[in-house]
């Protein structure tokens, strides 16, 4: 048995409740912009995710007007970082509604680190930094999507582990990611499980399709 509910039923807002409880867990994009005016701000968005492999692409989506959204379209430039576990307090923080001439990192006690390619400065706290150049800003109803292509990543070296197949990547332990789950609710890792993709030819029964 099952319940059944619709957008217009529900409302705009029990029905968006709903979503950002069963759409789980959810990467959070730490995006950091400048103002025109040379303002810093920094805000957690959690409806993130890659957008393209080639060119690289990110995007992030601002539920309404919101500083992140204002500063990227109107300077081309935006940062994402890393939303880890032990930033946990500080990111939270930094979702507060302060003024728009206020800066998050002063006000929060995080430290602004110079970007290598964009004006945005990157959080010297988080352990990856992903620098971007405005795409797309794409209006869909009260929200926008904005896509960036990613032209640096600033990862701390602590981080990269070698794998048994020679791969260098980030560790998924030493990022320590925190993700958006529903209400109030936050997540960290939990057990990791891993397997690998079966390719056609080893798919059981294919020979003997053949």
């Amino acid at each position: 048995m099952r319940t059944d509910l619709t957008p217009d039923e529900m409302g705009v807002g029990p029905f968006y409740k709903l979503l950002t409880s069963v759409v789980v867990p959810r990467p959070i994009a730490w995006v950091s912009t400048r103002s025109a005016d040379g303002v810093d701000n920094l805000a957690p968005h959690s409806f993130f995710t890659v957008s393209c492999v080639d060119p690289p692409m990110i995007q992030f989506t601002s539920v309404g007007k919101k500083d992140s959204l204002r500063n990227a379209t109107e300077t081309g430039e935006f940062v994402v970082c890393l939303a880890n576990e032990s930033m946990f307090e500080k990111i939270n923080a930094t979702a507060t509604d302060f003024p728009s001439e206020i800066s998050e990192f002063a006000e929060v006690g995080l430290t602004a680190e110079k970007s290598a390619t964009v004006t945005p400065s990157r959080v010297l706290e988080s352990p990856v930094a992903l620098e971007c150049t405005l795409h797309t800003a794409l209006e869909l109803g009260n929200s926008t999507v904005v896509i960036g292509r990613v032209t640096h990543a600033a990862i701390d070296d602590d981080v990269f582990v070698t794998d048994s197949h020679d791969n260098t990547l980030p560790d998924i332990g030493k990022l320590a990611p925190l993700a958006r789950l529903g209400k109030n609710e936050w997540s960290r890792m939990g057990e990791i499980i891993e397997i690998s993709r079966i390719p056609y030819d080893n798919w059981p029964g294919h020979f003997e399709k053949k």
